[in-house]
């Protein structure tokens, strides 16, 4: 049976146009045809143009161009800037908003063959208050955030490649929600320029995909580099299954899921490995929180002084009244605490070539809790370790669940060939 065009994965996609299967106009129509029938309900889209979107996809066949992304559409996060389409970072201080040219992140897409196809639901500057948008497996609950129409579109068949971003789990928690691959690379590799800062010393690119060759598709296009496939794993890999402090705040039943998950990879070659960090990478949780605070209420000093009273009061009751109680010595001493257990945490590899955790602490809660279980992320976005969350799973309701997988600083081929093999061994 010949699965519908807007099914296919990006790969599968610049295979089969390359091939003259099928044309980039034929693949945005899907995509499009999809988000009309699903959009009502799932409303993932802040801003669509699909006359813009066909056009470009026509530009593409005629051209004839080709490139590693060639004739693959793509969402983009409403806090990354382009040329042609409003930039509102889900906010309405910022309606409207039209940049004078696009983010780096954009221009590496287009440049690769992408066609952009729209922009993605955020929540409210990435922060507190979410925007619309639903969970596509059930639309009673949350998609997470703050990535929240990148990952619902790419799982809901919308599109097959999407950027978010990440700050704290804004990637990862959404990804595992919706039943896809979500990837949050090595703090500082990929070029933010045109994106909305929310904490510069932690925010990150997201890519959310429905594989992990995809993933690393787009992560060397993102980059500006040749991309190069994913190397195959010669023996199975050592896996550190890292509970940390956060496992108590696990649902049951989740620990249950990532306990047999450990078994059915040992039982297939892989080396598990009970790996504990040292009791002060607990600290790292507190640290994220006064790093992130200071940094967003003054990247945000413009809005505060003169639109408050149109901040969400979730924003207003934490992140920025977090902000402007902590003090610079705080924060410094927090950021110092920081860099020094990310030196530390390079020296605690030598028996794992990645670490394994629960991808969220739970299925995606009924209603608008899109920042459920946010501790989970904290210590390893603050860590900078590339990490990536596989939708192996189904909760106690059939709801996704991912399975999320870190590896060393700038060691995320490493981990793309790992998670892809974990992927395989798991289904």
């Amino acid at each position: 049976m010949v699965r519908p065009r807007n099914e296919l994965t990006a790969t599968e996609i610049v295979a089969g146009i390359g091939s003259g299967q099928f044309t980039a106009e034929a693949v945005m129509r899907a995509c499009l045809d999809r988000i009309e029938t699903r959009e009502p309900e799932v409303a993932a889209w802040t801003y669509l143009n699909p006359d813009q979107a066909l056009a470009s996809a026509r530009q593409f066949d005629r051209d004839g161009k080709g490139g590693p992304i060639g004739g693959v559409p793509f969402g983009i996060k409403d806090i990354i800037d382009t040329a042609d389409m409003p930039t509102e970072w889900g906010s309405p201080i910022h309606k409207g908003r039209q940049a004078g040219r696009d983010a780096a992140c954009v221009a590496l897409s287009r440049k690769a063959g992408g066609l952009l196809l729209g922009k993605a639901v955020t929540t409210e500057l990435a922060n507190r208050r979410v925007g619309p948008t639903r969970n596509p497996h059930d639309v009673t609950r949350t998609p997470g955030g703050s990535s929240s129409g990148s990952a619902a579109a790419v799982a809901d068949f919308m599109v097959p490649l999407a950027i978010g971003t990440q700050t704290t789990g804004s990637t990862i928690r959404p990804s595992s929600f919706c039943g896809i691959v979500g990837y949050r690379p090595t703090w500082g590799e990929h070029r933010l320029h045109g994106v909305m800062e929310a904490s510069g010393s932690l925010d990150t690119l997201g890519i959310c995909a429905r594989s992990v060759d995809d993933v690393a598709l787009y992560r060397d296009v993102l980059l500006g580099i040749e991309p190069q496939p994913i190397p195959e794993t010669s023996v199975p890999p050592r896996i550190g299954f890292c509970r940390t402090h956060i496992w108590p705040k696990v649902a049951s039943s989740t620990q249950a899921l990532v306990e047999d998950a450990a078994q059915t990879l040992a039982k297939n070659g892989a080396t598990i490995i009970d790996a504990e960090l040292p009791d002060e990478f607990a600290e790292l949780t507190d640290a994220h929180r006064w790093i992130s605070s200071f940094e967003f209420v003054r990247t945000f000093t413009w809005e505060i002084e003169n639109h408050r009273d149109r901040i969400g009061d979730g924003i207003l009751a934490n992140r920025i009244a977090d902000g402007l109680a902590g003090s610079f010595d705080r924060y410094i001493e927090k950021w110092s605490l920081a860099e020094r257990l990310r030196l530390k945490m390079d020296s605690l590899w030598q028996d794992c070539d990645v670490l394994m955790t629960p991808g969220a602490t739970d299925e995606a809660p009924v209603g608008w809790d899109a920042f459920a279980g946010a501790d989970l992320y904290k210590m390893w976005t603050a860590l900078h370790v590339p990490a990536i969350t596989l939708p192996v799973f189904r909760g106690p309701t059939g709801m996704p669940i991912g399975l999320q997988f870190f590896a060393r600083r700038h060691a995320d081929r490493t981990l793309f060939a790992h998670a892809r093999w974990a992927h395989r061994v798991l289904g």
